[in-house]
């Protein structure tokens, strides 16, 4: 018997290639597993609760570039959140046994709120301090034996494996398994000024971009601040080109770095050359995101048919907890 995942994202819109590694992953594993893909916009409300006017369109944004990266829907229960009543009621009913002092040392919740308040948003809210009860929520709805997560998750996971021994415990009812960490080694891009890729700071590629758009960024690429001349020698250590080539041109890495420390290639060069490649990998994902875009009513299908059966798979996990409570 398949084992279960349950994984998701919040709708951010028109994804950027550092969720490609991510989504390949999914991709990979919807072959080996029970496979459920969640659009978490409830999980959006927690810091964006006073924008909630984008969250449909960037759902249905999100939702064309998994398709086009490969997640398929004929091996994958791709479901919005919000459309499964199942995850806020047992988010309703774990919330009633999770001692306060479990979800106040979750390692985020302090960062995040000090990082925010930084930013000039206040998300001292009940819904944010009991958001990893709804995280929760979501993969115990499902009944998930294994969840893929980053090491900065593993946290997160526990706090949810915490909550499964504790139902179990209280209520003498194996009801939820303890889901298990699916670690993977996902390539971690820069965005194109060396710092973390996001839209915040403008400095993401979009997963659709074309090609003419690709390079120009790929132009607005740090390199190595100390080559001044093609003729310098250059150190790809700290060239954030060389980090996209280790990614996108894995053929001429080496020879391409000995150039470069030797200073026989310039960086005008390096570029070009990276956002060719680069297009060559894109342009599949971009072509097939069009064709998809045609297609009238098509999400919308896809959509009603993965919250059907999300719906039907949280209902008897639902129907287990009240079986246990005797209720």
């Amino acid at each position: 018997m398949r084992g279960r995942i349950l994984s998701g994202m919040r709708p951010t819109g028109t994804l950027h290639i550092g969720h490609l590694s991510v989504l390949e992953n999914w991709v990979k594993l919807q072959e080996e597993y029970e496979t459920f893909y969640m659009v978490a916009d409830w999980h959006a409300l927690t810091t964006s609760f006073d924008e909630t006017g984008f969250i449909k369109e960037k759902t249905r944004d999100m939702l064309l570039d998994w398709l086009s990266v490969g997640i398929d829907p004929e091996k994958s229960t791709i479901f919005i959140q919000s459309h499964v009543p199942q995850h806020a009621e047992l988010h309703l009913l774990l919330s009633m046994i999770t001692p306060l002092s479990w979800v106040e040392r979750v390692p985020t919740y302090k960062d995040q709120i000090q990082q925010l308040g930084e930013q000039g948003k206040d998300i001292n809210t009940y819904g944010f301090l009991g958001y990893p009860i709804l995280m929760a929520a979501d993969i115990l709805a499902y009944r998930a034996d294994t969840v893929p997560v980053g090491e900065d998750q593993l946290p997160h996971l526990e706090f949810t494996r915490e909550i499964a021994r504790r139902f179990n415990y209280l209520y003498d009812h194996q009801v939820f398994p303890e889901p298990q960490a699916k670690l993977a080694k996902l390539a971690v891009l820069p965005g194109i000024d060396g710092r973390k890729m996001s839209k915040s700071y403008h400095n993401d590629i979009a997963i659709t971009c074309t090609a003419d758009e690709l390079g120009e960024r790929v132009k607005l690429m740090v390199t190595d601040p100390q080559r001044i001349r093609k003729t310098d020698k250059g150190n790809p250590d700290v060239c954030t080109v060389y980090t996209y080539q280790s990614l996108y041109d894995k053929e001429t890495l080496c020879e391409t770095e000995e150039a470069c420390r030797r200073g026989e290639i310039g960086c005008v060069q390096c570029k070009k050359k990276l956002a060719e490649k680069m297009d060559l990998s894109l342009k599949p994902i971009r072509e097939k995101r069009y064709e998809l875009e045609k297609k009238k009513g098509f999400l919308e299908e896809l959509i009603a048919e993965g919250d059907k059966k999300a719906r039907s798979a949280a209902g008897a996990t639902l129907d287990a907890v009240y079986d246990a409570m005797r209720m």
